[in-house]
């Protein structure tokens, strides 16, 4: 049983009807722990990343994740790719400058290329008959990233 002292199994109803909610006594949620995959990164990999740019979407990436971008066409499974980079994070050190990021380019590995989800497109107009159906399925390329350059100081 609850220790909490308003807590019974009746409902309580404050004033205007609003319910008066009580804190949960279930206890504590259970924690899951965080699982590792492959090798363990290094103090360096785990603090290093950067913001790439990709069919006008910007993405966080770090060494060794996998991200879905929009379809790269002229690549195919297996290509190494450059993705250009708007800011690096190296440590405490932050590059922004955009002349010296000119010359840093993310590389990466395309791993597979697929379509998203379906997306229903339903437009309808009461009292007319008017119904129209559309679908659409975004291709996606997944790429793993491979490589961040360090910014030169």
């Amino acid at each position: 049983m609850c220790a909490h002292p308003l807590s019974t199994s009746l409902p309580v109803i404050r004033p205007r009807g609003r319910p008066l909610i009580l804190p949960d006594c279930r206890g504590p949620r259970p924690v899951r722990a965080a699982g590792i995959r492959g090798s363990v990164p290094s103090e360096r990999e785990i603090r290093v990343y950067a913001i790439v740019r990709s069919g006008g979407r910007q993405h966080k990436v770090a060494v060794g994740d996998i991200v879905e971008v929009d379809k790269i066409s002229t690549a195919k499974v297996g290509d190494t790719v450059e993705l250009s980079t708007l800011l690096v994070v190296d440590g405490d050190a932050v590059t922004s400058d955009p002349w010296v990021l000119d010359g840093i380019k993310v590389q990466a590995e395309i791993v597979d290329h697929h379509k998203g989800a379906k997306i229903d497109i339903l437009r309808y107009k009461n009292k007319t008959g008017y119904r129209r159906r559309q679908g659409h399925r975004q291709q996606y390329t997944a790429i793993k990233v491979t490589g961040i350059p360090a910014a030169a100081k």
